[in-house]
This record gives C-alpha cells, structure tokens and sequence, in this order.
C-alpha cells in the first residue's frame, strides 16, 4: 500500500472529473498530431494537413470553451455533430486521421444521451472500418476489432465520467443537507438548554417558595397569634411565656431563611431522626396552643432518604399549621409507619372539617384564595412517586394521608385521589 502524507489533501470527485477533462483534452491534441503528421508522410500537402486540423482544433476549442458558459444539450449535440463533420472530412483526405474517432466516442458519451450516443458511435465505426477500404481497397482484421474495441471502452469511459459527476453532485447535496441538519440540531439543542434552564429555574421556584410556607410562613403565622394573645391577656406571666415563645419561634424562622437561601437541608433533621423531628413539632403545637397531641413512629421504620424525610417533614409542618389555624380541633394524632413498600404520615384531628368534594371540585382551591399548603403537599410527594389522601367533612375533623414510595425516585405517582 502507497504511503500517503498527511498533509497532501484528499482527492475529491470534483479534481478526479477535472482531471478526466484534461485527460480528454490531451488525448485529443495527441492523436489530432499523430493524424497529421501520418497524412503528411503518406503524402498528403502540408498545408491542406494544417488547414484541417486547425479547422478540427477551433471547433474542438470552442466547444470546450462553450461548455463552460452553457449547460444547453441541444447546443452541445449541435456542436458535436458539426466535429464529426469535420472529422468526417478530414478522413475522407487521409485515413490516418481515423485516429480521432476515439475522442469522439469519447465526446459521444459525454454528450449525448445513451442511444443517441451509441447510434453516432455505430456510425463512426463503420467510417472507421470503410475507411481503409475506401482509400487502399483492402483492410484487415485488426482495422476491425481494435476500433470495435477502442470505441467501446471509449464509450464506456464517458458513461463511466457521466456517473462520476452525478456522483459529486449527489455528494454535495448530501454534504449540504447534512450540514443543514447540523445546525438545525444545534438550535434545537440550544432551544432545549434554554427550555431546561428555564424549566429548573421554575422549578426552584416552586421549591423555595414551598420551602417558605411550610417554615418561615408558618413561624411568622405562629408568631402573630402568640403576639395577639399576648397583647389580649392581663397576665403578665402568661404574656412574658408568649414573648418566649415568640422569640423561640422568630429564631427558628431565621434559621428557616438562611437554609432556604443556603439550600441546605432542614435543621430539624441535621441532627435526629424524622419521628423525635415530629415529636419536636407536636410538643410544640400542644405548649402553644394546648391541642392534646399523639405521635404513633414505627421503631423498625426503614432508613429514608433525605428528600423523602423533607418531604413527610414539610407535610406535617403544614397540615399542623393547618390545624392550628382553622380546624379548631381538640386533638391531634400522627402516626409514621411502615406500609411495605411505602412509609405512609397520616394527620388525624377532631377539628371543624370542611367540603373535601367543593375544594376537588374547585380545582385544591379554597373559597377564601387558601388550599395553597395542600396542594404544595401534593405537589411535594408525587415528584418523589407519592401521593396524599384527604379525608374530611364539616364537623367530622379532618384525616390526611401521605406516601412515599421506599427507594422510590423522582417522578408522578398513582394514587393521589382527594
């Protein structure tokens, strides 16, 4: 195998018929001399020898200068058949210049379309192999089969040539289209890169903002309450305990602030586990407020991972902010356990209930432009594969129900039915 450099550039289809076209071009010049100077020797007047081939050489010129401006077959045809004219004639000076029926075949391939091309190539043949015959009286077998085979292999050259150019024109198609392609791809993939930025980015925003209620919103609800029963009270005792309460609670809120911005994970679980966390919630909710309160934690609870203890977490944060501000309620139990392939948090309260059916029905909206803690609730699960049942009625308290999926992942889940 030929060692090829690496910095000689490759060939393509476009020098290849480039060169097939010089080539044609110098075979004639070759054999447009070997004519004239055969006719010269076998006697023919130099001058008539130069006049036809001048003659021969213009119109072969013209044609390939013609061909550069036009692409009009009807022209080309024109042009070649006027070159076999004055070949014709040449030939009927001298026999020597038969030699040039082998561009023509050539040029009759090129040209033409095939069975016009092999029509004039017949035709050519035959003044080729009468020609000798014409000017001598006698001919010989290879005055037959080498033009047979010449004109042939010359015919097949050109429709070989003709392959080759639909070839490059193919080619460069293709190599447009798939370019075209390339960069429709990039501004799709640039289409998509902005889409996904812009779809995390709102998604970060649901987060923060769910984070927000479920902490902060919920210490600033709390605080409020505490302040006002403060500010109604005539006990001193009672109001200084409100104002301990308040600043526990403000504490916290801070805190809340800082991880939201710092996107760290909930204090409440940096150091203890999800149900002495929800012990923690409950004993507070009863010291303010003096809702008797129950917690139910498996011990054999299975190891969670964090986004799923944030979620139950944020879940019951909520469903207590709940309870403290609307149900009214007397009582309250959760209950963390371990459903087989689940963890399921239920909040139960004896409180005032409401129309679980007019809240569906209004979209997880409530009349007065609440309902936004349930369906962050909701929202908060099914991207970890879970779900949340509510159960509820006027006067007969309120049942929440949350699941997660154990080693579930991100994604929808089934079974979020109100």
């Amino acid at each position: 195998m030929p060692h090829i450099e690496p910095s000689r550039p490759p060939r393509t289809w476009a020098s290849l018929v480039g060169s097939i076209r010089i080539g044609q071009a110098a075979i004639t010049m070759v054999l447009l001399v070997i004519g004239a100077w055969r006719a010269a020797v076998d006697g023919v007047p130099i001058p008539g020898v130069l006049a036809i081939a001048l003659v021969f050489l213009g119109w072969y010129g013209g044609g390939l200068l013609l061909s550069e401006r036009t692409a009009d077959r009807r022209l080309a045809a024109g042009w070649l058949l006027g070159l076999t004219l004055i070949w014709l004639g040449a030939v009927v000076v001298s026999p020597e210049f038969v030699w040039l029926a082998f561009s023509l075949w050539l040029l009759a391939g090129f040209v033409l379309r095939l069975r016009w091309a092999l029509l004039l190539s017949a035709a050519i043949l035959a003044v080729v192999v009468t020609a000798p015959l014409a000017h001598t009286g006698a001919t010989t077998y290879a005055n037959v089969i080498g033009p047979l085979v010449g004109g042939v292999f010359a015919l097949g050259i050109s429709r070989g040539y003709l392959v080759l150019v639909r070839d490059g024109r193919e080619r460069r198609r293709l190599i447009a289209s798939l370019v075209a392609t390339q960069e429709e791809m990039a501004a799709l993939q640039d289409e998509l890169a902005r889409t996904q930025r812009a779809s995390g980015a709102i998604e970060e925003r649901t987060r923060v903002s769910r984070d927000i209620h479920d902490t902060v919103a919920q210490s600033l609800s709390s605080i409020g309450m505490l302040a006002r029963s403060a500010r109604e009270s005539h006990d001193p005792a009672r109001s200084a305990r409100a104002l301990e309460q308040i600043d526990a609670l403000a504490g916290e809120g801070l805190a809340d602030a800082r991880r939201i911005v710092q996107a760290l994970m909930p204090a409440e679980l940096e150091s203890t586990a999800l149900g002495d966390a929800l012990a923690r919630l409950l004993a507070r909710l009863a010291e303010e407020t003096g809702i008797r309160t129950t917690l139910h934690a498996d011990d054999e609870l299975p190891a969670l991972g964090i986004d799923a203890e944030i979620a139950l977490l944020r879940t019951a944060q909520s469903a207590l902010a709940n309870v403290r501000s609307h149900a009214s309620a007397s009582r309250v139990v959760v209950t963390l356990s371990d459903a087989g392939d689940t963890v399921r948090l239920d909040v139960v309260d004896d409180g005032i209930g409401f129309d679980v059916r007019h809240w569906d029905a209004q979209g997880g909206r409530g009349g007065d432009g609440g309902g936004y803690g349930l369906r962050s609730m909701r929202a908060r699960l099914r991207e970890l594969g879970g779900g949340l049942d509510v159960e509820s009625a006027p006067g007969d308290g309120t049942a929440l129900s949350a699941h997660i999926p154990l080693g579930g992942t991100r994604g929808h889940g089934a079974g979020d039915d109100v």
